[in-house]
């Protein structure tokens, strides 16, 4: 099997230092939305300084480079294990490269291993099989103020009168938004899981953030849902890192899940403006990033 360390550690890179165009695209449009010489205006202006300083000197968008997330879609015959150990080994050195910052605390000992590499859980690997030749491997690293003020709620919900339906829905996201306020590094994207378990739930909430903005849900009801939480998210004047304004959530991502009779569990995962997800794709001898 080919070493691809190389290549994922380019990967590792790309995603700490460089947003995606879709993720800048947005952010600059929403300078528009904010008045001239407004603080809000004024955070969203050093936010994109930040974007472009750090793609030019290849350095973290922010000091915290959070969690990292991989999903490997992977070919039949592939060696997981390998891929594994390539992957925990471009870490290592990503971070000793200061691509990122060592961020795997033991939580019982309370020990930063130094290198980002934490037992099997740290970073955190999805292996899914799939058709075809191509191996696929996606990352996002979620940073710990926005993964702070992700929230879960099992429905019905008498303390804001959220019942089992949509509506009910929407009322938690929202809340769980107000409740955010600037902490989670504003404007956000939210994940939102409805259905599942607690852990499945949560799972979904951050998986369906791999797709890329302004994408919407195939089934209509939650395409118009999404739109909806976006709006209604930012009339609630919270605004860029907290200071105010009109741009509170750039966009919502919702995903529906089967569930048991006795639960009903709406799950949101914050990103906070640094959306830092990427993706390399192997066809053959070629590598493409995207």
């Amino acid at each position: 099997m080919r070493d691809l360390t190389n290549e994922i550690l380019e990967l590792i890179r790309r995603t700490s230092s460089s947003l995606p165009p879709d993720v800048e695209k947005k952010l600059r449009a929403s300078i528009e939305k904010e008045e001239p010489g407004s603080t809000a205006r004024g955070a969203l202006e050093t936010i994109l300084k930040n974007i472009d300083l750090s793609r030019t000197q290849s350095t973290p968008i922010c000091q915290d480079t959070g969690t990292p997330i991989f999903y490997v879609h992977y070919p039949v015959g592939v060696s997981t294990i390998k891929l594994k150990a390539q992957i925990r080994s471009a870490m290592a050195e990503a971070t000793k490269r200061s691509y990122m910052r060592p961020n795997a605390v033991d939580a019982i000992y309370d020990k930063n291993s130094g290198n980002n590499l934490g037992g099997d859980d740290f970073p955190y690997i999805h292996f899914d099989e799939v058709e075809g030749d191509d191996l696929t491997i996606e990352l996002m690293l979620k940073g710990g103020g926005c993964e702070n003020v992700g929230r879960q709620y099992s429905l019905p919900d008498n303390t804001i009168g959220a019942g089992r339906d949509l509506a009910g829905v929407r009322k938690v996201v929202l809340d769980a938004v107000q409740k955010a306020q600037g902490q989670g590094c504003a404007p956000g994207i939210l994940g939102v899981a409805i259905g599942g378990d607690r852990g499945s739930s949560y799972i979904k909430s951050k998986e369906v953030l791999f797709s890329e903005m302004d994408t919407r849900n195939e089934d209509p009801k939650l395409a118009e849902l999404e739109e909806r939480l976006t709006s209604e998210a930012n009339e609630l004047g919270i605004g860029p890192m907290g200071f105010g304004g009109k741009t509170t959530v750039l966009d919502t991502k919702i995903v529906g899940l089967s569930r048991l009779p006795a639960s009903y569990f709406v799950s949101v995962s914050y990103m906070c403006w640094a959306y830092r997800r990427r993706k390399m794709t192997v066809k053959g001898e070629e590598i493409i990033y995207d």
